[in-house]
This record gives C-alpha cells, sequence and structure tokens, in this order.
C-alpha cells in the first residue's frame, strides 16, 4: 500500500516531483491573492456590527487554518520519516516548519489587532489564543530540537516525535471555542464545509473569504516545497544531479546577465 512513497526516498526523485509541482501551488497562489485581496478589502461590504474592521479576516482566518493544516503535514512527515525512515521526509518537516510558525505568528498578530477594537484589548488568555501560541511554541521547538544535535538524524528523529506529539494540540484549537466559554466565536467556515449548515457570514463575504483561504494554502506550498529543494540541494550537492542542475542555473543566469 506504501510503496509509491519508497520512489520519493531518493532525493533526485523528491526534487523532481517538486519542479513539477511549483509552478501548480505558486502561479494560481499568486492569481488568487490578488483577487482575494482585491475582492475582500475594496469589494467586499463593511460588516453591519464590526464595520471596516471586521476586513482582517481575509487575512487572520486563513492564516489560522493553515498554520493548523501545515501543521498536521508536518507531523505526517515526521510519521513517514519515523515508521519508513525516509530521510527526504525529516527533510519536508524541516521545510513546513518555519512556513508554519509564520502563519501561527500572522495568525495570532491578526488576532490581537482585530480582538483590540472588538474584545476592548489586545490578549486575553483565552483557550482559543492559549493554545494557538502553543502551536507557535510547537513549530519553534521543531525547528530548535532538529538543530540542537550534531547528529543530524538523531535532530530528524526527536523533531519527527515532537511533531507527533505536538498534534493532540490541533484538536484542542479547534474545539476550544465549542469546549469553554471564550471571547472567541466559533467557527463559521467548519460549519459550512464539515456539517453543511447554511453560513451565517453573508455570500458576499464568504466568496473573497475562500479565495483568500485557497490563495494562502497554495502560495505556502509553494515556499514549502522552495524551501524544501533548496535544502535538497544543500544536502546533495556532491550529487552528480544537483552539480548538473546548479551548473544549469548557474549558465542560465550568465546568460540573463
Amino acid at each position: 500500500m506504501w510503496r509509491w512513497l519508497h520512489p520519493y526516498a531518493k532525493s533526485e526523485a523528491t526534487f523532481a516531483l517538486n519542479q513539477k509541482l511549483l509552478p501548480w501551488f505558486l502561479i494560481p497562489g499568486l492569481v488568487l491573492t490578488i483577487v482575494g485581496v482585491i475582492w475582500g478589502l475594496a469589494y467586499a461590504p463593511p460588516d453591519y456590527q464590526q464595520g471596516e474592521s471586521y476586513r482582517i479576516i481575509f487575512v487572520h482566518v486563513p492564516s489560522a487554518i493553515w498554520s493548523m493544516g501545515f501543521y498536521v503535514s508536518m507531523a505526517i512527515a515526521g510519521l513517514i520519516a519515523l515508521v519508513w525512515q525516509i530521510r527526504t521526509a525529516e527533510l519536508a518537516l524541516l521545510a513546513i516548519a518555519p512556513v508554519g510558525a509564520v502563519l501561527t505568528f500572522i495568525s495570532l498578530f491578526t488576532g490581537a489587532v482585530w480582538g483590540q477594537p472588538m474584545w476592548g484589548t489586545w490578549w486575553v488568555w483565552d483557550a482559543r489564543l492559549t493554545s494557538q501560541l502553543i502551536l507557535l511554541f510547537l513549530y519553534l521547538g521543531v525547528m530548535a530540537l532538529y538543530v540542537a544535535f550534531e547528529d543530524e538524524r538523531a535532530g530528524g528523529k526527536a523533531a519527527s516525535i515532537l511533531a507527533l506529539v505536538g498534534v493532540i494540540n490541533i484538536p484542542i484549537i479547534h474545539y476550544s471555542v465549542y469546549w469553554w466559554n471564550t471571547l472567541h466565536q466559533q467557527s463559521t467556515i467548519t460549519k459550512v464545509i464539515t456539517r453543511f449548515e447554511s453560513p451565517s457570514i453573508a455570500p458576499e463575504m464568504l466568496w473573497p473569504l475562500l479565495v483568500n483561504i485557497f490563495a494562502m494554502m497554495a502560495l505556502a506550498g509553494a515556499l514549502v516545497i522552495m524551501r524544501l529543494n533548496n535544502e535538497l540541494l544543500r544536502r546533495e550537492v556532491h550529487r552528480p544531479w544537483a552539480q548538473a542542475i546548479l551548473n544549469q542555473e548557474k549558465k542560465e543566469n550568465q546568460n540573463a546577465v
């Protein structure tokens, strides 16, 4: 069942796959970001209660969703690295962690900016906010643990274990608004997607929000792919296939000049 993973234990195969996938993430991500930002900031109507300040959701909600989504992806990479001993999975974990950390920071920052006018405070030790802050620490912990060992494989194994253990925080983040009495409202998007309920947000606001959600997924995915490719080249620079790619890029840069 898992034999399809085996070819990608080779760095060259993973790099080749990434080169094919990159345009499918980067180009739609850029286009959707431009469309989503303009649509959300310029054409979506103001909220009847929050006025113009609600527009920060077009950044806050996508970053919050994918901060969790990319952590799950990182944990899956860690699981593959531990169970099947695939080194490229460890490098994928290392590529995802900084991107996920940035998404988490953006969600916390935009949440604070949104919360100040809405709740009258920049920060409160709310269950949702606190668990999201823990997510940021988990991302930072995975990165720190990876480089804490002189042996890269030992560091990769330790980081993978931490990533797997930290998965328990993901359902806590999601269900915190249902389990505890929090300032943070329940998720409108989740109700629409998982329960097929009628959205409590107007379609004029919902559609640009969905566009921005997919835009951030594609852009963040493109960044992960580029980081992974750079890491593969750095680790395999002595290999003939990596030397060939680097020489080709060097020639292209010289011709461009």
